[in-house]
């Protein structure tokens, strides 16, 4: 009788094992798009200070052609 509680007792933790395996897998992707999504915001917010700077560098620009002009 003792034998087949420890089967009983092995074949539980087996299966405890396995699904917390697929949980921590679940958990791996969940923050590989996490860090995917705020690199991607990363990158939207340099590109918006990257035109940002350009608009100022045309309107420096323009305000220097209109001084050169007069």
């Amino acid at each position: 009788m003792k034998k087949i509680g420890f089967l009983a007792l092995a074949l539980g933790l087996f299966v405890a094992a396995c699904n917390n395996a697929g949980t921590a897998t679940e958990n791996d992707s969940t923050k590989a798009d996490s860090l995917v999504q705020d690199a991607t915001n990363a990158v939207d917010t340099l590109k918006q200070v990257a035109d940002s700077t350009l608009q100022v560098l045309d309107s420096t620009a323009a305000k220097l052609d209109s001084a050169a002009k007069h």
